[in-house]
């Protein structure tokens, strides 16, 4: 299976963290990332409950013509174990919408490549 490891993209500051909207630059990276990755063809979009990331995934479903799933599996902390097993099932090509510094950690787990990742910032990763 493909996994699309995405971070979430721009996000406005501001607290509580978990209500921190994309910016405007950010909702219109979103929109193009969408257009994009619809080309993968993904079966499911997969995100973090916080809103930023729900954000991100809504741009990126929308033009794949899916529902994006929030899972408190992407939450900050994510590791490369749990997004594996909350991938698994879920179809041939799925994008999995987390945030930093996990997405870093969980591409090198599972795959020994070593990358920062800015807002909006992709890897695909065959599991």
């Amino acid at each position: 299976m493909r996994l699309i490891l995405v971070r979430h993209a721009e996000a406005a500051p501001g607290e509580p963290d978990a209500l921190r909207p994309l910016t405007s630059a950010g909702r219109d990276a979103a929109r193009a990332l969408g257009q994009r990755l619809a080309t993968e063809q993904p079966d499911a979009v997969l995100c973090s409950p916080l809103l930023r990331a729900r954000e991100t995934a809504d741009e990126i479903a929308r033009a794949a013509g899916l529902t994006p799933q929030p899972d408190e599996r992407f939450a900050p902390g994510a590791t490369a174990d749990v997004v594996r097993e909350a991938v698994t099932g879920r179809g041939e090509t799925v994008v999995a919408v987390g945030h930093q510094p996990d997405c870093s950690e969980i591409l090198l787990d599972l795959t020994g490549e070593t990358r920062k990742f800015a807002p909006g910032a992709t890897a695909v990763i065959e599991l």
